[in-house]
């Protein structure tokens, strides 16, 4: 592009708690001219008709009418993560303008994460930890047990990238697996993981001892997860979510955690994050809780923001958008 202005990309801002990573801003740069939130409201009458993309960051700028409005010529979002449920695409289409996600880029690591809480919760790791570690603890107890992984029955419900990268993962540990999906994956899909598929929700819950949540949250998926879901599952069953903390009714879990309908939880996501502090979900033994991190890895997070910057060259020249979403 040399000899050309390139293109200008609105962002929320550099650094800081939710901006773009200062180790990426240099590769950036020499794709777009950014310009930050700051920057933008205090040059609105000279930036609104230059801006022509929107570097959506963890949800960060935020986007609304009112900023829709007032960017005339925007072309594209390209927002990090397989998430969208922070979007509203009806009205960003309505303006003409396309959206982006970086699902693909999420997906291996996002999976390994939800193995490692399945694996952490099953063997009780956090708790193990905290008594090794513990100043009060004078003997390592014989009968203190986990439940074994291997040779289980898994549930997945979603089996989408992630979902089925976990089925993956899952084999090797030579799981039963079960999986409940929107559309069903095609024989060999199935057969190179041994998954057997659950036209109804119900019978992947009565069955499995781990039941893995990956599912984008849609209106459908609100509060998938709720009393009379968590009832169905085994007394001995563990609940793993690493989609979205709506997928679960938090207050049916709390009560299911407390009287031992279910035996545990790991969660990757609750809402809202972070959790107040005095969270009843906080107090409980008998669940992992970690900050949002599935696909927090550095090789990753570049990766989401090579792909954002491909699919927003695409929508500014015309070429197909990688990981364009649809409505």
């Amino acid at each position: 592009m040399e000899g050309q202005e390139l293109p200008y990309v609105l962002i929320d801002c550099i650094g800081g708690k939710h901006g773009v990573y200062e180790d990426h801003v240099e590769f950036l740069e020499k794709h777009f001219h950014l310009i930050s939130m700051k920057e933008y409201l205090e040059n609105k009458k000279s930036l609104s008709e230059k801006i022509r993309a929107i570097y959506m960051w963890y949800h960060k700028p935020v986007i609304n009418e009112e900023l829709l409005q007032s960017l005339p010529n925007l072309k594209i979002v390209a927002s990090s993560g397989v998430g969208i449920d922070h979007l509203d695409l009806h009205l960003l289409s309505s303006y003409g303008v396309k959206v982006a996600n970086t699902p693909f880029a999420v997906s291996t690591d996002t999976a390994d994460f939800g193995m490692a809480l399945m694996l952490a919760s099953s063997r009780r790791l956090v708790e193990g930890y905290q008594m090794a570690v513990s100043p009060d603890t004078e003997y390592f107890p014989a009968d203190w047990l986990g439940a074994e992984v291997s040779g289980a029955t898994l549930g997945i419900v979603g089996m989408g990238t992630i979902g089925y990268k976990v089925a993956q993962r899952a084999k090797a540990f030579e799981m039963k697996i079960l999986y409940h999906n929107r559309n069903r994956r095609n024989k060999e899909e199935e057969s190179a993981v041994g998954a057997v598929y659950c036209k109804k929700i119900d019978d992947l819950l009565q069955q499995s001892d781990f039941v893995f949540l990956s599912v984008t949250l849609t209106p459908q998926t609100h509060k998938l997860i709720g009393k009379r879901e968590l009832e169905l599952m085994k007394p001995t069953a563990t609940l793993i979510n690493i989609s979205r903390g709506l997928v679960v009714d938090q207050d049916a879990l709390v009560e299911a955690l407390e009287k031992k309908v279910i035996k545990a939880a790991a969660l990757d996501v609750t809402y809202p994050e972070p959790l107040p502090r005095d969270h009843p979900l906080l107090k409980l033994k008998n669940i992992i809780i970690t900050p949002h991190i599935g696909s927090a890895t550095k090789k990753t997070r570049r990766l989401m923001m090579e792909d954002m910057t491909e699919s927003i060259q695409a929508g500014l020249t015309g070429l197909p958008i990688p990981n364009e979403v649809l409505l």
